[in-house]
């Protein structure tokens, strides 16, 4: 058995080395980014000094040095910053062994650092012509993402994305990386085309859940965060709480502690004037004036109490608008209302400008999807009553139908990583 580890190929040896440091760098969070940086360099350096090891006759033929070639050049690529020594070297690869499916895919990452995304994409696309590969894949649906960023068909690219995210998870069902990496391009998509179609969310959040059963992304402080942030714009808040610590945890370099700030300080809020408002004098007045409003016939009245979990189709409840509650994140536009009942309810607002809606103004929302929220965080319970508009047509101010101007798509980002 020692005979054959001693008689094992010295290039094989080389890759695992070059597997092991790369798996370092994708779960080696230390809380001192430099911790990190200091330990790559120091196995960067073993791993060269070990392909250099192998003898010269070993690596003379056109296929033996385009793998010692490659390898040299994915162990000098695995630091974040373009190195052009690192794509020489898999330059240098890909002439010699066209076939070198790797290399490409190396190569492409290398220029993408470099910024130059055409080439890099050119790169990807001849991997993938090699044969369909999860890994290519994934990348080339990172980096139709990024190339996406600031373009006029920016919903196009991402769709492509999507496309290609979809066919790696095809390839292998049972690829965490392939699910986390759908997960991120259904949730890009929710963010390019105005942060409102709670499908994307619900798509990406199977995505992240599927790639959680992967026991090797664990260690993926990425996934924790992203899919908290899911959760936080599916207003799950515990959940995104939760995941929000976890990632943080896991990667203290992470802002995730500054995502359980935001979200604690929107839920004192909502919970503090929920209450405070829940027995106020003027609730009277404004609870009268609702209960004299005209409805539309098709449509049920109903108070907040009334409401079922979930969307209540056919069903109509009236409000009015005590407060605008300010918060830190651009989606959605949250309010504090009253019913005819004086029972105050949260309402959150996607996919429209923020003077849309005023205080004191008169809200009617059609089949509107209703949550009753408690649960307890750091022995606070929050206990408060919700109201989710995801569309314009889903709400008339003052008994009037919002204008198109009044509707908003404008594309934002969230700190997950594309």
């Amino acid at each position: 058995m020692s005979g054959q580890a001693e008689q094992e190929d010295p290039l094989a040896k080389a890759t695992r080395a070059a597997e092991d440091l790369y798996r370092l760098r994708d779960t080696y969070f230390p809380a001192n980014p430099d911790e990190k940086l200091h330990k790559l360099q120091r196995e960067s350096d073993l791993a060269i000094k070990l392909l250099d090891s192998i003898p010269l006759e070993q690596r003379r033929f056109p296929m033996q040095r385009a793998t010692f070639e490659y390898l040299r050049g994915k162990i000098l690529d695995v630091f974040s910053e373009y190195k052009k020594e690192a794509e020489d070297h898999l330059s240098k690869a890909v002439k010699l062994n066209p076939s070198l499916a790797d290399a490409w895919l190396c190569l492409g990452n290398c220029i993408w650092k470099k910024g130059d995304l055409s080439a890099a994409k050119n790169c990807f696309t001849l991997a993938l012509s090699k044969g369909p590969d999860k890994k290519i894949l994934c990348q080339l649906s990172m980096l139709e993402r990024k190339m996406a960023q600031g373009t006029e068909n920016e919903a196009e690219l991402v769709e492509e994305s999507i496309q290609h995210a979809k066919e790696a998870v095809t390839l292998d069902v049972k690829d965490g990386n392939s699910w986390y990496n759908l997960g991120n391009a259904c949730l890009t998509s929710f963010f390019v085309t105005g942060a409102w179609d709670h499908s994307k969310l619900l798509q990406s959040l199977k995505a992240y859940q599927n790639a959680e059963k992967d026991e090797g992304m664990k260690f993926n402080p990425d996934l924790y965060f992203n899919c908290a942030t899911v959760n936080k714009y599916l207003e799950n808040y515990e959940r995104a709480l939760t995941g929000f610590e976890a990632a943080g945890l896991k990667d203290p370099g992470l802002k995730a502690t500054e995502e359980v700030h935001k979200i604690v300080n929107l839920l004192d809020k909502l919970d503090d004037l929920s209450r405070g408002h829940a027995r106020s004098k003027r609730l009277a007045s404004f609870a009268a004036s609702l209960a004299s409003v005209n409805l539309n016939p098709s449509y049920r009245r109903a108070n907040v109490d009334n409401l079922s979990e979930g969307l209540n189709k056919g069903v109509s409840v009236v409000g009015k608008v005590l407060f605008f509650v300010k918060h830190e994140n651009v989606a959605p536009l949250y309010y504090l209302l009253c019913d005819s009942n004086e029972k105050c309810f949260a309402l959150s607002v996607y996919g429209v400008r923020y003077d849309a809606v005023k205080e004191g103004d008169q809200i009617t929302l059609l089949e509107p999807f209703y949550r009753k929220l408690e649960f307890s965080w750091k022995g606070k319970l929050y206990q408060f009553k919700s109201i989710r508009v995801d569309f314009v047509e889903q709400m008339l101010v003052n008994g009037k139908a919002l204008s198109p101007q009044q509707a908003v798509r404008t594309s934002i980002y969230a700190q997950h990583k594309p």
